[in-house]
């Protein structure tokens, strides 16, 4: 759709709010995405602790395009060359008959990156069931982007007492398809309030003692690196800046922050898999997941203008505002075929995708 459509374009608005108050969220059916979460800091006061925009529409018309909370699919994060085959192989014949060939669209035409130029998070979904607490979303992927196959999704959002947000995400495909996907979803427990502009003061901890090796391309080499004595040592709760002038280059060439993978000790809802926590707002937040994998993202690349009530438009979401959490299986596994990871989708083998978002104060 070009953008002079953007304002006719039919979002359907719903909110979702518990039964006791603890928890608001706001979901719009393009892209299935959350645009405002409303939960109570230490002193009782509501905050929207995740970014977004004011007109809705940029979701689809924004170029710097950041992903915004929407879900992400049909293949989260990166696909090397837009090539693929099945049975997988690390370098696909580009010739053969059961190789694949999608849409690149980063790093100069070497990447695929969140399911192609128009993944499901650019896709306006339908809403199937409302309920004061709950919505559910289908989207029905006609073999977009190159991807093999007719696959349909249903993500269902639901909030209940406690703080608590849940989303739960099914596919069925018609054929043989790799599968695998992510909610996209940019944290700032502050909200922007109390002269607090980025996540750096923020606590973080991830139970994974292995991080996802990659190379210049964001891709993996098909290798781990343990996290002892490194700034990637999560296990223990630490401040997201307290090791910041060690992560040059660790996001990429150049960039400075996070930018990974990090492999889950205790992956299938085992107790959370992470948990983000601001001392300055007095939130936590504990997520857990069914997923592997964990992507932590410090928003080196941002740069969008506030919502009004995160300070803009005149002030810019910028890097290290905000930290982009994306529970996922392996990156690119399915070009990783050395970690016998198996992503590949099926009549009858469905895809399903859980977490759990709790908020408590500290």
């Amino acid at each position: 759709m070009a953008q002079a459509e953007a304002k006719d374009w039919p979002f359907d608005l719903t909110a979702i709010t518990a039964p006791d108050g603890s928890i608001t969220a706001k979901f719009v059916s393009f892209g299935s995405t959350l645009t405002e979460l409303w939960v109570k800091d230490k002193d009782g006061k509501t905050r929207d602790v995740v970014l977004g925009y004011d007109d809705n529409s940029r979701l689809l018309t924004d170029p710097d395009h950041p992903v915004f909370n929407g879900i992400v699919g049909r293949y989260a994060n990166r696909i090397k060359n837009g090539t693929f085959s099945i049975p997988i192989s690390k370098n696909p014949n580009p010739d053969h008959p059961n190789t694949h060939h999608l849409p690149t669209n980063d790093h100069d035409g070497e990447v695929t990156l969140h399911g192609g130029i128009n993944g499901w998070d650019r896709r306006n979904w339908t809403v199937v069931e409302k309920s004061p607490t709950s919505v559910t979303y289908k989207h029905v992927d006609n073999a977009d982007e190159g991807f093999p196959g007719i696959v349909t999704a249903f993500a269902t959002h639901s909030v209940s007492n406690g703080g608590i947000l849940r989303t739960v995400i099914r596919a069925s495909t018609t054929e043989k398809t790799p599968i695998m996907l992510t909610q996209h979803t940019y944290w700032n427990l502050d909200a922007f309030q109390d002269g607090s502009n980025d996540i750096l003061s923020h606590d973080l901890q991830l139970d994974a003692s292995r991080f996802i090796e990659a190379d210049d391309l964001a891709l993996p080499t098909g290798k781990f690196t343990d996290v002892t004595n490194t700034p990637l040592d999560f296990r223990k709760e630490e401040k997201i800046g307290a090791r910041w002038d060690k992560t040059v280059d660790l996001c990429g060439t150049g960039c400075v922050g996070y930018n990974g993978g990090w492999v889950l000790d205790h992956p299938d809802g085992e107790g959370p898999a992470l948990s983000l926590a601001s001392e300055l707002s007095g939130i936590r937040l504990e997520i857990s997941t069914n997923q592997p994998v964990v992507v932590v993202y410090t928003s080196y690349w941002l740069n969008t203008p506030r919502k009004d009530i995160h300070g803009g438009p005149s002030v810019n979401y910028s890097p290290s505002s905000a930290v982009a959490i994306e529970q996922q299986g392996y990156i690119a596994a399915i070009n990783t075929p050395e970690w016998g990871v198996d992503q590949i989708y099926s009549p009858g083998k469905d895809y399903e995708w859980s977490s759990e978002y709790k908020f408590s104060t500290v």
